[in-house]
């Protein structure tokens, strides 16, 4: 669980950014980052200090179907990270929409979080003052990092994310042995080339570093990011969903 005194300020720097649509804020960061239980928090938090409607999103929900993916080995780093997110989805079918312009008639997700199936999820329409949280890897590639207006990159160290994500992906993995496989040989390797590439942390307007669940540390540059308006940035301040494919 991310410090209460940190979720606080992030809702405190959300409400802040004014918009003439819905604020669509995203939570990037490695596997096993705590990118989902900061959304989670962030979102209830959100609730509980206005009146303004949150939607609360994961952008696992947004994948390419297996069968689709055929650029490279599906098991590979390079499918993971180039083919994995429906990208043109995720802008078309959500950040478009919610964004200027835009109808504000969204969609939540396309495909269950294991991308083997389908969803029917309803068209919803949010109101003008929503406030979009979502979460997920690789979010702020150059494909959609423009169309947030607000991004939060949580930070672990890949040695965090194998220790973790082995401990927590072991059920449905089967074993411990092949979860930490899996993290060697796709995950990491995958998210590498993301962050060698893409240099997410650059692109965010605050990074939480979450190498202590229980004592995350909140940081930012106000000159990383100029022309994000209506964000009172501060320069500093003292989890999981199972069947990925």
């Amino acid at each position: 669980m991310a410090s209460l005194g940190v979720v606080g300020e992030l809702a405190g720097l959300v409400l802040a950014v004014e918009r003439a649509h819905p604020v669509r804020v995203v939570i990037d960061g490695p596997s096993a980052a705590g990118k989902t239980t900061l959304a989670d928090e962030l979102a209830v938090v959100l609730g509980e200090r206005s009146d303004r409607e949150v939607i609360r999103v994961g952008l696992d929900y947004f994948k390419t179907a297996p069968a689709l993916r055929t650029r490279y080995p599906i098991e590979s780093p390079e499918s993971y990270y180039y083919e994995m997110s429906d990208l043109d989805a995720i802008v078309s079918k959500l950040l478009l929409p919610l964004g200027p312009g835009g109808d504000r008639r969204y969609v939540s997700g396309m495909r269950t979080s294991n991308a083997q199936t389908a969803l029917d999820v309803p068209v919803e329409t949010a109101a003008i003052d929503a406030v979009l949280v979502a979460d997920g890897c690789f979010s702020l590639r150059p494909e959609l990092v423009d169309h947030w207006d607000f991004r939060i990159y949580v930070h672990v160290d890949f040695d965090v994310v194998l220790r973790r994500g082995t401990e927590r992906d072991q059920a449905w993995m089967d074993s411990a042995a092949a979860a930490e496989e899996r993290y060697r040989t796709r995950y990491i390797p995958g998210e590498r080339l993301y962050v060698d590439q893409v240099d997410p942390q650059s692109l965010a307007d605050l990074v939480v570093d979450n190498t202590d669940f229980e004592r995350p540390v909140l940081t930012g540059d106000p000159g990383r990011r100029p022309g994000v308006d209506g964000i009172n940035r501060m320069p500093s301040a003292s989890t999981a969903r199972q069947g990925r494919s």
